[in-house]
């Protein structure tokens, strides 16, 4: 082998290394330094060494079957080319007329796994199209280890016969770990039998964890609790929202091969859903061509995600409508387009429920479609059907949610409880309808963007002492006491405005850096703020009758619709409700009753002073601090 190095490595520079620094790193460290490669193994099982030595010192190799009995004189016809009956097959010696006898070694079993692409077409003896076809792989995967194993094997084999790299790409894996990051072994008891895994979390779960998880060459950690995680996020999400559509499509006896995507009736949000999926189509495609899995896993997780907690959350209402409007058509179909294309593209990582969600939806409606899904051309994204501009709207409106949700949860206001305004500092004004989702995921009534959101924010500061200790000595202390006693406003607008801030001390002027002071958000009374990627939200934490009122009514909202579900009723169920409370909050309900008899699909609410016998149903709440006993009967 040390003839054919500058081959090797020459021959290594054409693969496409996943990643790099294995290639140009461990392996070829490996190969600047190959040794020649002692092919014998003194053993029983395993290919013969086609070896035949003479008593006169010459040494043959023999090519083929039709070689071998060419030069035997009794070599059976039907040969067993294994040991022991190889053994027997004698040849004449070409130099002195002798007999040679086969050497008694066999072949390292590293030849036989790099001899694999010729070997397995019996080339060159026959197949010599197939092997053209399939020469060089497109890809191999193994683990880190096998850089010295069968990476090298393949290569050497190669280099030596066809002088050319047997692979154009290696995604290289790293090893499986236990949770405590040791590697799995009997002796310390803590592999895992992958069929009990298999049995436990079903093959798609297992499948997921290791896409999502790390990048294929890192060590991965595994345990239950990590795969059941995955199968929640994503798996679970993705099920509950193809379930989702089944259920109320089911309900209106919906066939979407009856209809068409109609752009002209499409929403806002439909149209966003779909943009994004293209997006995601050809995000994902691109990362499986250069083998980014993991990032491809991860970028359908984040999808799977915007659809069930933003597309789906908002567009909700649109399937409770009892008639079927052009408006509940456009999205039933886009949810149905979504669904489909995403079977397709995670069918490659989740085969099993890929396949199962795409036979419902295609197959059951269209029997010219193909009967799997691992047998439909992958998904191509439509470069007409992504709107950047509209992602990047709909991106800023997550942003100023996550943050308004942020400052409720600071102010420990729960999102149920309207609150009256909103105040948003950023660069880019939203239009109304990107607004009004704003304000109806944060149960707030009015927004307003505006340049001034700091005059409802206050700040505080104290000196960093890692920095400024040894810079201001004593004076350290008066510096303290000044910080606290400074107008934060003015302060934070100064530092913005210049990067430091000028103070008077005993001993002169001096300037602080931004970077040595610890500055906190204060609370202005009556205001929360939250700040992030440029953009600021300030909420008015001011609650009057009318908003705490109204709080309440969302309050026995929610919990009649968590006891229909705990009751096990179906979603278009009609039901009767019995509450006994206090006189404040039986004036709430019988003043709200039409709102909550239409939100929870109630057709009487009777406000008694004990909950009769068998009204069905029946459990105990308190209700912002207010008891309260509610029951539930299906009509």
């Amino acid at each position: 082998m040390t003839d054919v190095k500058d081959k090797l490595i020459a021959n290594n520079e054409t693969i496409n290394w996943i990643p790099e620094t294995i290639g140009k790193g461990r392996f070829g460290e490996w190969l600047r330094n190959v040794q020649d490669w002692s092919i014998s193994r003194d053993r029983y099982w395993g290919t013969p060494l086609n070896i035949w030595e003479c008593e006169c010192g010459h040494r043959h190799s023999i090519g083929s079957i039709a070689e071998l009995k060419s030069m035997s004189d009794n070599c059976p016809d039907d040969i067993e080319l294994h040991k022991p009956y190889i053994d027997a097959v004698t040849i004449k010696c070409p130099k002195c007329g002798g007999q040679m006898k086969r050497t008694k070694e066999v072949i390292d079993c590293w030849f036989d796994s790099g001899a694999m692409p010729f070997a397995q077409w019996h080339y060159p003896f026959e197949n010599k199209e197939i092997f053209d076809d399939n020469f060089p792989a497109d890809f191999i995967s193994e683990a880190l280890d096998q850089t010295r194993g069968w990476f090298y094997s393949l290569l050497a084999i190669s280099t030596l016969i066809f002088d050319r790299a047997p692979y154009k790409n290696v995604i290289v894996l790293g090893l499986v770990q236990d949770e405590n990051g040791q590697k799995m072994s009997k002796s310390k008891g803590n592999a895992v039998d992958p069929f009990d895994a298999l049995k436990k979390h079903g093959a798609d779960a297992i499948r997921w964890y290791f896409y999502s998880n790390s990048a294929p060459w890192l060590p991965n950690r595994f345990y239950d609790a990590a795969v059941t995680e995955g199968q929640r996020t994503f798996m679970g999400t993705l099920w509950n929202t193809y379930a989702f559509f089944v259920l109320y499509a089911n309900i209106d006896n919906f066939d979407a091969a009856k209809h068409k995507l109609d752009e002209s009736k499409m929403r806002v949000l439909d149209k966003w859903i779909i943009s994004k999926l293209n997006t995601l189509t050809k995000v994902v495609d691109e990362y499986l061509g250069d083998y980014k899995i993991t990032e491809a896993a991860r970028a359908l997780n984040s999808f799977v995600d915007e659809l069930s907690n933003w597309y789906v959350r908002l567009s909700r209402e649109r399937f409770w409508s009892s008639e079927l409007t052009d408006d509940k058509t456009a999205a039933y179909m886009t949810l149905y387009t979504v669904l489909v294309t995403l079977s397709k593209l995670c069918a490659p990582m989740t085969p099993f429920m890929s396949e199962s969600i795409y036979r419902n939806l295609v197959c059951s409606i269209n029997p010219a479609a193909p009967e799997s899904v691992h047998l439909c051309d992958y998904p191509v994204f439509d470069e007409s059907k992504i709107d950047k501009p509209l992602e990047d709207k709909m991106e800023e409106v997550g942003e100023i949610v996550t943050l308004g949700r942020a400052c409720r949860n600071a102010a420990a206001i729960k999102n149920r409880q309207p609150l009256s305004r909103m105040f948003v500092g950023a660069e880019n004004e939203l239009p109304e309808f990107y607004r009004d989702i704003i304000l109806s995921e944060l149960n707030i009534k009015s927004l307003e963007f505006t340049s001034e959101v700091g005059k409802y924010i206050n700040y505080s500061f104290k000196p960093q002492l890692k920095t400024l200790g040894p810079k201001l000595g004593k004076s350290i202390g008066e510096l303290k006491n000044l910080l606290a006693a400074i107008d934060g406003k003015a302060a934070m607008a100064e530092l913005d405005a210049t990067g430091y801030l000028k103070v008077k001390l005993s001993d002169g002027e001096k300037q602080i850096a931004k970077e040595d002071l610890l500055i906190e958000r204060a609370k202005v009374d009556g205001f929360i703020a939250d700040s992030d990627h440029g953009i600021t939200v300030v909420l008015d934490t001011t609650l009057n009758e009318e908003l705490i009122e109204e709080g309440y009514v969302r309050e026995v909202i929610s919990k009649l619709q968590t006891m229909r579900k705990e009751a096990g009723f179906e979603v278009m169920d009609n039901i009767a409700v019995f509450a006994v409370c206090d006189a404040m909050l039986c004036g709430i309900i019988a003043k709200n009753k039409s709102q909550i008899m239409h939100d929870t699909l109630a057709k009487s609410i009777e406000l008694v002073p004990s909950l009769p016998e068998e009204t069905g149903y029946a459990k105990d709440w308190s209700i912002n601090g207010t008891p309260c006993s509610l029951s539930v009967k299906k009509l």
